[in-house]
């Protein structure tokens, strides 16, 4: 994915902002198209989409039918397939290289019960996989300069009581933005803690054009403002608590409950396996996702992430990775007062709640 929308000016934002926050309607054309080879999408409200009559066993799709569901993965940011089983590990990554870069991008730990190195095994029990990760909003693979293209979840047990994942549409999130926060968030590049890759908070998707928002609240060293020509500045510490609270409420405020039409917390069904558009969508783990497992009954999630189509830049004639020297230039214009917390979770934005990545 390339940051297509990091440099523009405040005109330009003004010109297309601000709008009713939407997530598009089925295509009908690539609805039509897909029926053609036996593939139905039933429409998830408010977001994403079902799919039957793929088998993600069989043999690879024809390239039109993977195209049309790569663009409704893009323009609603997820498809559920329904009624898979239990895919294998090899199983799993080869119906995750059907997207995005075509190839398996894997970072993490890998758990001794995982069925080879590409799964990121899930569990509320320790024993069985990792526990714990991804309370807040987020987008995975954020420390790389190409993030990545697509995420797969699987879900291999359902847990007895819920065990949810929650996912946010970011371009809708963005449309729900006062004009005079869209046009701050435009001149903004986040700071990874543990890499220090700089991507944009703002972008136009690489697909559907769509403007879209994106920040890590997990993983976010500091954040850079565009003040001049070539000149930045960090944010304090003030700054940044009011900006990280502010992009959790925003997706916060898209569940339905909350009166809104751009979240959802997706609860699985045996079989599922859903892949998302990983820049169209932030996710996070539900609360109760973590529960202990004798209280909420087990639950295994195998996780498989894919390869970034381009790179996510960040814009503004800036490198792909923050340098000592920008750091320091940016610090000066700050007078002293901007923030860039390094390594682990980077800047902890509200000591109440729980992070883990």
């Amino acid at each position: 994915y390339c940051a297509m929308a990091s440099g523009f000016s405040a005109g330009e934002a003004v010109a297309r902002a601000p709008q009713e926050p939407t997530v598009p309607s089925l295509d009908l054309a690539r609805v039509a198209l897909l029926k053609g080879h036996g593939v139905t999408l039933e429409a998830i409200e408010p977001m994403g989409a079902k799919v039957a009559g793929l088998d993600l066993k069989g043999p690879e799709p024809p390239a039109a039918v993977l195209e049309a569901l790569q663009a409704e993965m893009a323009a609603r940011g997820f498809l559920v397939f329904s009624g898979q089983g239990v895919l294998s590990g090899d199983e799993q990554c080869k119906a995750s290289e059907l997207w995005g870069g075509r190839q398996m991008h894997s970072t993490h730990g890998v758990h001794p019960k995982a069925p080879n190195e590409h799964i990121f095994r899930l569990s509320n029990d320790p024993d069985v996989g990792i526990n714990g990760v991804g309370p807040q909003w987020h987008n995975d693979g954020s420390f790389e300069v190409g993030v990545f293209s697509h995420v797969g979840y699987h879900i291999i047990r359902v847990p007895e009581k819920k065990g949810d994942t929650c996912f946010a549409h970011l371009g809708a999130a963005f449309d729900a933005l006062p004009r005079a926060t869209q046009e701050f968030w435009f001149r903004l590049v986040s700071v990874n803690a543990t890499s220090g890759v700089l991507h944009p908070m703002v972008h136009d998707h690489l697909i559907t054009g769509r403007r879209s928002v994106y920040l890590h609240l997990g993983m976010t060293g500091g954040v850079l403002e565009k003040i001049g020509e070539d000149q930045f500045r960090l944010l304090g510490e003030d700054e940044l608590q009011k900006l990280f609270h502010s992009y959790n409420d925003l997706l916060n405020n898209g569940f339905p409950e909350n009166g809104g039409n751009y979240a959802i917390s997706y609860q699985y069904q045996e079989g599922d396996c859903i892949f998302i558009d990983n820049l169209a969508l932030a996710h996070k783990a539900s609360p109760q996702a973590h529960f202990d497992a004798k209280e909420q009954g087990l639950r295994i999630l195998h996780r498989t992430t894919v390869k970034a189509m381009k790179p996510f830049l960040p814009g503004f004639n800036l490198p792909s990775t923050a340098t000592q020297e920008l750091l320091r230039d940016a610090q000066e214009t700050s007078k002293g007062k901007g923030v860039f917390v390094a390594g682990g979770l980077g800047f902890r934005w509200d000591s109440t709640i729980r992070m883990q990545n």
